[in-house]
């Protein structure tokens, strides 16, 4: 049985670049492109507001004087907030992919605060508001040529298991299976995609050390200081079943990206490679385990 073609992507947050204030040092992105380019990957997401120029072909140049293409990108919206319309952030932003060539609204249910350390508790109306939000948010990404994801992230609305059930079962949009978030949150990812294989629409693999991860999910450390502990690790040095995850997704025919992404925070300018030779280590993981 021919399986599709594996495609890896790059990101931003691999190198260390977030959009949390006070998040670590953030090298440029000449620094962070080139990079990329060196170990022979073709395509990445965006990275947070700031890192590329805002002018959608400005930013599609950037990247192409680099060889390398947008796949997509991450796109934090407070959703559950009735008096926010979410559509005007979600066109500007699906303009910046289209004129880069890219595919993939990756939309995270944002709390509404700075981080991912502490959220809110939402009630039934602003349950509704939100996954409302996720379906207007779809309908408009299918209308203009893309496709739009939820990225159940830690310190978003969407979280733990049964919030990620809850938006699968309450909403249309397709999922962005995370696999370092996903088990952080307290779901199996392999089993999720096992359930919902026909809703996977982008993957960023990460892998996880699972004792920070209890810690987290048991609110015994924050989401950042886990991050800055080595929370999550090079893929196949961890205590993610990524290999089996791969091969799952390609059972389903799953074609889009995987994107390689490994959060960390850097304390100041790396030593060395830095980051560059364990973003090499996930790439040759997911070559050798797809051949």
């Amino acid at each position: 049985m021919s399986h599709p073609p594996v495609r890896i992507a790059a990101a931003p947050i691999s190198w260390g670049v977030s959009e949390v204030p006070g998040w670590g040092h953030q090298l440029t992105p000449g620094h962070v492109l080139a990079q990329m380019r060196d170990l022979g990957i073709e395509a990445t997401e965006f990275g947070p507001d700031g890192f590329l120029p805002e002018d959608p072909e400005q930013k599609a140049a950037t990247l192409a004087s680099f060889g390398l293409r947008a796949v997509g990108g991450f796109l934090p919206l407070v959703l559950h907030d009735t008096t926010t319309d979410p559509l005007s952030i979600v066109d500007r932003f699906i303009d910046a992919l289209r004129a880069s060539g890219a595919e993939v609204v990756v939309v995270a249910a944002a709390s509404g605060a700075d981080g991912y350390d502490a959220r809110p508790d939402l009630d039934a109306g602003q349950w509704r508001t939100l996954l409302e939000n996720l379906d207007r948010i779809a309908e408009r990404a299918t209308e203009r040529g893309v496709i739009a994801a939820i990225h159940p992230h830690v310190g978003t609305m969407v979280q733990t298991s049964d919030e990620v059930e809850r938006v699968l079962t309450g909403s249309r949009i397709g999922l962005c299976v995370d696999t370092g978030h996903l088990m952080v949150g307290g779901t199996d990812p392999v089993a999720l995609v096992e359930r919902h294989p026909a809703r996977v629409t982008h993957v960023h693999l990460k892998d996880v050390d699972a004792k920070l991860a209890h810690e987290v999910l048991r609110g015994e450390r924050s989401f950042g200081d886990a991050v800055a502990a080595g929370l999550f690790r090079p893929l196949g040095t961890g205590d993610v079943e990524i290999a089996r995850m791969i091969r799952v997704l390609r059972r389903h025919g799953y074609a889009g990206w995987y994107v390689l992404e490994q959060d960390i925070k850097l304390s100041g300018v790396p030593d060395g490679e830095g980051p560059l030779s364990d973003v090499r280590v996930s790439r040759d993981y997911v070559l050798q385990v797809a051949s």
